[in-house]
């Protein structure tokens, strides 16, 4: 009999949350995610001032997830493949420093992996520009407002869906499909 293993916890911003959201939601070993905010000052952050692009925080999304059936590294190769970690705060026509590329660690061994797969990717050059991902340790996670919540699935016609997280759900499907559950 397998051991149970204890959930760990991610947090990745790369562009708007309804794109990372749907990308994660159903790779096995996943067990929650949750769009919200993180990595700024503000003490209480709304989805207005966010975008605002005042408050410091970006779009990420809190990932549970069983490492005995994902480990981080997988879920941060899947990030990695599915945004541009070499655009400062912009992901596409989303701009300012709400969208930017950020992982937000939990712990030591969280940090090492992510410096780990940045310069394993920066070494392969996989990209034409340096990774400019931030690497922070996580402070306070807040959650977005309900109605970001399971934005996609919800609302797979409405436009944004359909021109923009449609094709990163897509290609993150062909290129992890043997992660998916369905």
């Amino acid at each position: 009999m397998k051991a149970e293993t204890e959930p760990s916890l991610a947090v990745l911003g790369g562009g708007c949350f309804w794109c990372l959201e749907a990308v994660f939601q159903k790779l096995k070993g996943v067990e929650e995610v949750t769009s919200g905010y993180a990595g700024g000052e503000h003490p209480a952050p709304t989805y207005r001032e966010v975008c605002a692009g005042t408050t410091g925080h970006a779009e990420v999304v809190r990932i549970i997830f069983d490492p005995g059936v994902i480990p981080y590294r997988t879920l941060l190769e899947v990030f990695f493949a599915t945004h541009d970690p070499t655009t400062p705060n912009r992901q596409g026509a989303d701009a300012g420093p709400q969208y930017r590329s950020i992982i937000l660690y939990d712990g030591m061994e969280q940090e090492k992996i992510a410096r780990g797969v940045i310069r394993d990717l920066e070494a392969d050059g996989h990209w034409d520009a340096p990774v400019v991902t931030e690497l922070s340790a996580l402070g306070t996670f807040f959650p977005a407002e309900r109605e970001h919540h399971d934005y996609y699935r919800r609302n797979p016609s409405q436009p944004y869906c359909a021109i923009v997280v449609s094709p990163k759900v897509a290609k993150a499907r062909r290129a992890f499909q043997e992660l998916y559950c369905d």
